[in-house]
């Protein structure tokens, strides 16, 4: 199976264009179109529905899509073995993870990162929603959890410490608990999934935090949300200490019962499908990102 065809296959797929995955690849529109429909013919199927509108996958292509990146990286890692690698890897990386950690930490590295590797193209799906890194077809993705999926492998970014905090005008008008039995009765910004927290605190007391029984008035699914809505006065919430750090430092948000934190074990974990071979670009990437961003203890008070 020729590998020329299936980068081909790759990239129309990602683009819904054959005639722009044909130009960045060097190749006229009819050309292009001449070795996909080589390719289909080589498996049996139709890869991508066209019409003269639009392109689509068809559900084969669909389901044949990762195996085809899979090919691809397993030719590249070979290459790299043997020697035959570009001294700077070429390509697009398909990198997932939450819109709000992105865009806090992620975003402002990317010019150095382009600088440090010019012919690698980032393919980012930013989305506090999980994205599934299988069906995905993803090289990579960031998970802000403990990393219990047996599908897959990662290496730790940092720690995901959350707190509890409030606004000061909030705490003003309302009051600081001191005990988190006190956090009765007080407006609560809470996650979607509404679901039960356990609080450790001091010399390993434990409490339930559940939101059903609070006076939850907002509910999000964005990271940016809860915080900047905390920071209106909304009432308290649970964040990230890597979403609130400046804010806590300079006031602006207060830590509610500060010698209680959250018992889940979250910790920010760059993800890869365990069948995935590690290839050069995606460790680059992990590296960067690890060198960048490891030295935040402070997410992890």
């Amino acid at each position: 199976m020729d590998t020329d065809n299936l980068r081909l296959f790759v990239m129309a797929a990602d683009r819904l264009n054959i005639s722009a995955a044909g130009r960045d690849l060097g190749l006229a529109p009819a050309v292009a179109s001449a070795r996909l429909a080589k390719l289909e013919h080589e498996l049996g199927v139709e890869l991508l529905h066209r019409t003269t509108r639009k392109v689509s996958l068809s559900l084969e292509g669909s389901d044949f899509l990762p195996y085809a990146r899979e090919i691809l990286a397993q030719a590249e890692a070979a290459k790299a073995v043997l020697g035959g690698s570009e001294t700077s890897p070429k390509g697009t990386l398909r990198f997932a993870a939450p819109s709000s950690f992105a865009q806090r930490h992620i975003m402002p590295l990317l010019p150095r990162f382009h600088a440090l590797y010019p012919d690698l193209t980032l393919d980012l799906r930013l989305s506090d929603t999980r994205f599934d890194a299988i069906e995905g077809s993803f090289d990579l993705a960031l998970r802000s959890a403990p990393l219990t999926d047996s599908s897959l492998k990662g290496r730790k970014l940092a720690e995901d410490t959350r707190v509890l905090c409030a606004s000061p005008e909030y705490i003003a008008a309302h009051g600081a608990p001191q005990t988190p039995a006190e956090l009765e009765g007080h407006r609560f910004t809470a996650w979607k999934d509404l679901e039960p927290r356990e609080l450790i605190g001091p010399e390993g007391a434990t409490a339930l935090l559940d939101p059903t029984c609070m006076n939850c008035r907002t509910i999000v699914d964005d990271g940016d949300a809860q915080r900047e809505v905390t920071l209106a006065g909304a009432g308290v919430s649970i964040n990230s200490l890597w979403s609130v750090t400046d804010e806590l430092a300079s006031g602006r948000l207060i830590r509610m019962l500060p010698k209680w934190k959250l018992n889940d074990n979250s910790v920010l974990w760059l993800a890869y499908p365990r069948s995935n071979v590690l290839t050069p670009k995606t460790r680059i990437l992990i590296d960067f990102l690890i060198d960048s961003l490891a030295i935040r203890t402070e997410w992890g008070d």
